[in-house]
C-alpha cells in the first residue's frame, strides 16, 4: 500500500516555511554544488533557460543569478517559500519568474527549458501515478536535447522527511520513473549534512530528453 500524502499539500509546506527558517530546515545547503557540477553537465550557461522545480527558498537561483542566467523558473507549492527568496534577493529576483503550483497540476509550455531541475520533490511522489504524471510534465516541459538533473534520498536515506514518509530510490530506480523519454547520462551520490548535523543519503541522474523515444539507442 503506497503512504497518503497530506490532504492539502500546499497549507502542509506553507506551514513549515511559517514556522522554520529557511535555513535551519533539513534540506539546507549553502550552495547546491552537487546539483550546479550536473547543470553543468548539461551544458548550463547564461543563455541556459531553467526550471528549479520545488525551488521554493532554495539558494540554487542566487547562483544561477550569479552566473548570469537570464531566464530562471522557480516553482514552488508554497508561496511563502517562494517569498523568502525574493526578499533574500531583493532587486535581483525581478530577474526571475516566480511560480506557485503543484507539478502534478501546474500547466508548464512545451518545450520551454533546457534544463530541469529538482532535489527532492519527486521523493514526495510515492505512489506510481503521481511519478508517472511527474515524467510526463517533465518529458512535456523539457526540449529535446536537454537535460533533467533530479535528486532525492537514496535506499539508505531517511524514510521521512517534514514529517512525511518519502519514496527512496536509487538512480535507476529514477531514471526508470522517468521513462523512454529521458535516457540516463550520469548518477553521483551525496551525502548532505542537515544543518543538525545529521547525514542524510541522497542519490542523483543527469537524464537527456531523447529527441525520438524510438531512436534512444542512436541518441
Amino acid at each position: 500500500m503506497n503512504p497518503e500524502p497530506p490532504a492539502d499539500p500546499p497549507s502542509h509546506w506553507e506551514g513549515v516555511y511559517l514556522t522554520k527558517a529557511s535555513d535551519s530546515v533539513s534540506w539546507f545547503r549553502p550552495h547546491l554544488d552537487t546539483s550546479l557540477a550536473l547543470l553543468g553537465q548539461g551544458g548550463l550557461s547564461p543563455d541556459s533557460r531553467v526550471i528549479d522545480v520545488g525551488g521554493g527558498a532554495s539558494t540554487l537561483v542566487d547562483d544561477l543569478l550569479a552566473m548570469g542566467l537570464r531566464d530562471v523558473t522557480v516553482l514552488d507549492l508554497s508561496s511563502r517559500a517562494l517569498a523568502v527568496s525574493r526578499e533574500r534577493l531583493g532587486a535581483r529576483g525581478e530577474r526571475v519568474q516566480w511560480r506557485v503550483g503543484d507539478i502534478l497540476t501546474v500547466a508548464l509550455p512545451e518545450a520551454r527549458f533546457d534544463l530541469w531541475h529538482d532535489r527532492a520533490v519527486l521523493h514526495f511522489l510515492t505512489g506510481p501515478d503521481a511519478a508517472a504524471v511527474y515524467a510526463a510534465q517533465a518529458a512535456r516541459a523539457v526540449r529535446p536535447g536537454g537535460f533533467a538533473v533530479i535528486g532525492g534520498f537514496a535506499p539508505d536515506g531517511p524514510e521521512r522527511c517534514s514529517g512525511l514518509v518519502v519514496a527512496r530510490r536509487s538512480a535507476q530506480d529514477i531514471a526508470a520513473l522517468m521513462g523512454s523519454a529521458f535516457r540516463c547520462v550520469a548518477t553521483r551520490h551525496e551525502q548532505h549534512t542537515t544543518p543538525g548535523g545529521s547525514p542524510q543519503s541522497f542519490v542523483w541522474v543527469l537524464l537527456k530528453r531523447i529527441a525520438d523515444a524510438a531512436r534512444q539507442s542512436s541518441v
